[in-house]
C-alpha cells in the first residue's frame, strides 16, 4: 500500500530569488520499504524533505504530494507531523529551558492528543536509550545543549522510536559520525522500522545503510530522481561517484 506518492513535484527557494530546486520529481514509497536518496550537493535532496513538510523557505509551484491517502502539499506542518510523518534534522537544533524528558513527553502528547501514563512512557524511553547505548541521565539534561555531534543524531532516533510515526525522513542523519554512532543509529531505524511504517534515508554515505535491509535506492540530480535501483546502486556511487549520471543529465 503506497505510503507517500510524489507526483510532478517542482519548488523553488522564496529566499535565494525564486531558484528553481525541484524539476518534475516523482517518488513512491509503500508501507514497509526503506527507500534511500543519494545525490551530489545542491540536488535538492534536503529541499525535498523540508518541502514534504511545508517549510516556508520552499514553495511548490507544480505538483502534490500525497501521504497515506490525503494530498498535504499545503497543509501545515503540525497538522503533517501529528498525521505521522516525521523529519530528523541535519543539523539538530538546541533548546534551552526544556530538559530531554520534557521535550519528548510534550512532542508524545501532542502528536496523539493523549498525555501519556507517565511510568509506562518513562519506561519506554529509557529502555531506548539503553538499546542507542545512550545515557539516561541525559533525559534531565537540556534538550541538546552541550550534546556531542553523536549524542544529537541520537536523540533524534530517541524522538523517532518515541513518536513511532508511520513515515521517517531522515536528512542525513549520519554525517558527522565515526563508525560506532553510525551503526547505534542503524540500529534505531531497524528498531522502528516494521510492514505498515516506512523509512526515506538521505545520506552521501553507505555506512549507515549496510546492517538495513534497502528496498530502493534514487539518485537525484538536478532536482529530479533520474535512477532508481536496489543497494547495488548506492555502491556503484560509493565507488565511482555522480559523474555519469551529471553528464547525462
Amino acid at each position: 500500500m503506497k505510503l507517500l506518492e510524489i507526483k510532478n513535484l517542482h519548488t523553488i527557494a522564496e529566499d535565494d530569488n525564486n531558484k528553481k530546486i525541484l524539476n518534475g520529481l516523482d517518488l513512491v514509497i509503500n508501507e514497509g520499504e526503506i527507500h534511500v536518496i543519494m545525490g551530489p550537493n545542491g540536488s535538492g535532496k534536503s529541499t525535498l524533505a523540508n518541502t514534504c513538510f511545508h517549510s516556508p523557505k520552499y514553495i511548490v509551484t507544480k505538483g502534490n504530494i500525497i501521504f497515506d491517502n490525503e494530498d498535504i502539499t499545503n497543509k501545515e506542518t503540525d497538522y503533517i507531523a501529528k498525521k505521522g510523518l516525521f523529519m530528523s534534522f541535519q543539523t539538530p537544533v538546541e533548546i534551552p529551558g526544556i530538559t530531554l524528558a520534557n521535550f519528548l513527553k510534550a512532542t508524545k502528547k501532542s502528536s496523539t492528543g493523549v498525555n501519556p501514563n507517565v511510568y509506562t512512557f518513562y519506561k519506554e524511553v529509557n529502555e531506548n536509550m539503553e538499546k542507542l547505548n545512550m545515557d539516561k541521565e541525559y533525559t534531565k539534561r537540556e534538550f541538546n545543549i552541550g550534546f556531542s555531534g553523536g549524542e544529537k543524531k541520537k536523540c533524534e532516533i530517541l524522538q523517532l522510536l518515541t513518536l513511532n510515526p508511520k513515515l521517517a525522513i531522515l536528512d542525513e542523519t549520519d554525517s558527522g559520525l565515526d563508525v560506532d554512532a553510525i551503526k547505534t543509529v542503524s540500529k534505531g531505524i531497524s528498531l522502528f522500522k516494521n510492514n505498515k511504517n516506512a523509512v526515506l534515508i538521505i545520506t552521501h554515505s553507505t555506512k549507515i545503510l549496510e546492517s538495513l535491509k534497502v528496498d530502493k535506492v534514487h539518485i537525484l540530480v538536478n532536482g529530479k530522481i533520474v535512477k532508481t535501483g536496489d543497494a547495488r546502486l548506492a555502491k556503484e556511487i560509493e565507488k565511482e561517484g555522480y559523474n555519469k549520471y551529471l553528464n547525462e543529465n
